[in-house]
């Protein structure tokens, strides 16, 4: 085979109007009232004839193991791909239907269970919607630069940490761009790769969104062509600079301003590069030289994939009887304060109470006595351009160590991939204490450390070093 198959597929996710929305603790409603933009489930499956990927982007903000698995099995049973060669991914947009914290809904309940259980099949058709348009194409990869996030650790006056907005702290406003094309040199797909948390849209509104990230794909797909993906980078840390509004001009604003960067990188991409030749001179009011520019065929990128599990050292949990017995207490709290029509003030409050002892009581329950834990990490590369992914939240700073210490000239590095929740943060974090590192993280100090270097030994690795 001369070049690299590539196929794109989307399927339409949007959940329906009534469906419960979650990605707050202090929204005081349940249902959302309708979508302001689609949500969809995106779909790049590459081929070299022998290698066979698929990643798939999803607009959610997360699943649990056990609907990982379910989508994950579904993807593999369709596609006939195994599970190994599979890349699930999440924008973790924090607008959409609530996926993951199914405790605290008393109203829809059965609108977002039917909406999960048809989660599965609808993301596996657009894989393989993807693996049955393969052709011929030829990729390369840029990079270019937009500031709309912010480092999101604030030191508070009183000496406290908040999630807020620290200029001094650590981003990475690098804009990363994949380019496919077509053997006739239109675009077939473009990857967007950046790092910042998909929370502009925040507990006010009740519309489904998919954040800033389907705007940038919305952006990418007029001004270049072809089906464009999203994939988050390790965003732990950074926020977008405004955001925690139920305003939805600020997410499409920030979109259109990284989706018109994104397009301007991805435009700039020469698929099939050029060889300038001399050929002469015209007179004219001036000498003009004439050239003629030859295409020079690039090589077929290597397609290759790595899957393996991680050793991640966790933190010392408490007992998760007094946790679950104080969460239930919580939500049975929460249930009888909208029930009574309670003040919005009191649900909130509430609503956030519920919220962190349920997150507690589940990371006791999955973690309680335990040291280690199996984590996933995930590296494809596609020639000169490495795709490294691993479960969770990672810290700004991890994506950062790995990109530079990366034998290859084109590193995207994303957390949300292939399930699991938790941040992964840095070593400075813990000593500074904060809600990712108390209430967000069942690892230790050391865990930053692991994947950094699990992640460049997997990158040596698919470098062929």
């Amino acid at each position: 085979m001369d070049h690299l198959l590539a196929g794109v597929g989307r399927s339409d996710i949007t959940p329906a109007p009534g469906t419960p929305q979650g990605g707050w603790g202090a929204q005081t409603h349940q249902r959302g009232l309708g979508a302001d933009m689609p949500m969809y489930a995106t779909a790049l499956v590459l081929s070299d004839g022998d290698q066979t990927v698929a990643i798939a982007d999803v607009d959610a903000i997360g699943f649990d193991g056990e609907w990982t698995t379910k989508i994950m099995d579904a993807i593999a049973g369709l596609t006939g791909l195994p599970r190994h060669c599979i890349r699930f991914s999440c924008t973790h947009t924090h607008s959409g239907p609530n996926t993951f914290r199914l405790g605290n809904i008393s109203e829809g309940l059965d609108m977002v269970l039917g909406y999960l259980d048809s989660l599965p099949l609808r993301i596996a058709g657009a894989v393989w919607q993807a693996q049955q348009n393969l052709r011929p194409v030829r990729c390369a990869a840029s990079s270019g630069r937009c500031e709309i996030g912010v480092n999101r650790r604030f030191h508070t006056p009183d000496g406290g940490m908040a999630v807020g907005r620290n200029w001094e702290g650590p981003v990475d406003p690098a804009v990363r761009v994949v380019r496919f094309d077509a053997l006739d040199e239109t675009p077939v797909a473009t990857i967007v790769h950046y790092s910042c948390h998909p929370t502009t849209m925040a507990w006010q509104t009740k519309l489904f969104t998919p954040d800033y990230p389907g705007m940038v794909r919305q952006v990418a797909e007029q001004q270049v062509g072809g089906t464009c993906l999203f994939l988050q980078g390790a965003t732990g840390n950074v926020t977008p600079r405004r955001g925690f509004t139920g305003d939805v001009r600020v997410y499409r604003h920030l979109g259109h301003m990284l989706g018109l960067e994104a397009s301007r990188v991805a435009l700039g991409i020469e698929t099939l590069p050029r060889k300038e030749k001399f050929t002469g001179v015209l007179q004219s009011g001036a000498p003009i030289a004439l050239y003629e520019d030859e295409p020079v065929e690039p090589e077929r990128p290597d397609l290759r994939v790595c899957t393996r599990l991680i050793r991640m050292p966790l933190r010392k949990m408490d007992a998760p009887e007094a946790l679950e017995t104080e969460a239930e207490r919580l939500r049975q709290e929460l249930y009888r304060l909208r029930d009574e029509g309670a003040g919005e003030e009191q649900i909130r409050a509430a609503t956030a109470r519920a919220t962190q002892a349920g997150w507690r009581a589940a990371t006791a329950r999955g973690y309680f006595g335990k040291e280690h834990v199996d984590w996933q990490m995930q590296g494809i590369r596609i020639g000169s351009v490495a795709l490294l992914s691993v479960q969770g939240e990672p810290f700004v700073e991890i994506g950062l160590e790995i990109a530079a210490g990366s034998p290859f000239p084109h590193t995207l590095f994303s957390g949300y991939s292939n399930g699991a929740f938790g941040y992964i943060p840095t070593r400075e974090a813990f000593e500074e204490g904060g809600y990712e590192v108390q209430t967000g993280s069942v690892f230790s100090a050391d865990a930053a450390g692991v994947v950094v270097a699990e992640g460049l030994r997997m990158l040596r690795e698919l470098a062929g070093e």
